[in-house]
Order: C-alpha cells, then structure tokens, then sequence
C-alpha cells in the first residue's frame, strides 16, 4: 500500500479539501492520504468528504494548530469528478451538546457487555452528523481517556475536530492515571458544573 502526504498547513478553505480531491484522483494504488492542516474547520470538512466517498477516516490533534487526517483508500478513484458539495466549506459542525461520562460501562449486569457498549457509543457518538462542543469524563469515566483505552481513536477523531475533551483531574489520581492520560485535558469540579449549568443539551449514556 502507497502512502502520499499532503500538506496543508497556513490553507484557507476550501484549498485543503481541494489538495486532498487531486491527491486522491492521483492514487494509482490502494494506500493512505494524510492531509495536514492547522486548524479544527478543514479537519471537519475533510472528514466530511472523505465520508462522502466512502473512505474510512481518522483524525488527531498532533500539536497547536497541527492536525493530521488520514483517509484509507482501498482502490483507485481515477479521475471521479468531486462532488460539488465537498468543495463549500461548512461552518463549525459542533452544536451545543453536552456528553457527561461517568462510567466506563454502558448499562448494568454484565461489565464485559457494558465496556462493548460504551465503545460503541462512543464511536456512535463521532458519527453524528453535529459533533457535542464538550465531553466530561469523570469518576469510572476517566479510565476511558488513558493509554490503552479501546475509545482513544473515536476521541482523537474528536478532539481533532474542535470537541473539548475534559477529564475530572481528581478522578485520575484517585484511579492513579495522572500520567496516563491521553486525549484532551484535565479538568476540575467547578469547570465541570460550570460546562454542565451552560450547555444546550447533556446526554449521559
């Protein structure tokens, strides 16, 4: 499989999303498309585009204003005109929502089945066609934003498109994760009911 990195970075939209439908058309062979950008907006267009030619995508926030999206191409797409809609930027795909998790099981009776669910939530959650502003990792919740979580990758896809990704900093080194965390950011009580009392909406699973 080829690889081909495009870069990006300092680009206004729609140029990066335009970068990535020539690099596409350009694959001769199965591979990877890394595009990097710098800033949360092209991550979310880019993401949207690559869902609208099918293509399985991951995201991360690699640095301040350094973010990598990388689009698996299972075979060529030759000279397929681009959709029309992929080339008009959209703005901020997030809304007002609110995700609060407390538990790194979904549900009660079986744990095994409960951290199935709570995986798939979490996925489910990055699929939404609006993205929550905020997600609050607290108590068992926070086992799911350290090394070695089966949620990173849904969380980094993420955290790479603007969602605020917090964990209750109490909660880490009760669970003795202070050092292990690795997505977003720590965060304390008063933050926690701060971001709670102001959003729109909260879903807890």
């Amino acid at each position: 499989m080829g690889r081909i990195v495009v870069n990006a970075l300092g680009d206004q939209c729609p140029i990066p999303v335009v970068k990535a439908t020539r690099a596409l058309r350009s694959m001769t062979e199965a591979g990877e498309l890394e595009i990097r950008v710098d800033n949360e907006i092209a991550v979310q267009n880019l993401t949207r585009m690559a869902a609208g030619h099918k293509l399985a995508v991951r995201s991360e926030k690699l640095a301040e204003r350094d973010f990598s999206v990388v689009m698996t191409v299972m075979e060529p797409m030759g000279e397929t005109p681009a959709e029309e809609e992929e080339l008009v930027c959209v703005p901020d795909q997030r809304g007002s929502v609110l995700v609060a998790v407390d538990t790194d099981v979904m549900g009660r009776g079986s744990e095994e089945l409960g951290r199935t669910l709570m995986k798939g939530f979490l996925f489910a959650v990055s699929q939404l066609p609006q993205l929550p502003k905020t997600m609050l990792f607290y108590n068992g919740g926070a086992k799911l934003t350290v090394e070695g979580s089966d949620a990173l990758e849904d969380l980094k896809n993420m955290e790479a498109q603007g969602v605020e990704i917090l964990t209750c900093g109490t909660c880490l080194n009760y669970y003795g994760l202070t050092d292990k965390l690795a997505v977003g950011g720590v965060s304390n009580m008063y933050t926690i009911v701060e971001k709670l009392a102001g959003a729109g909406k909260v879903i807890k699973p």
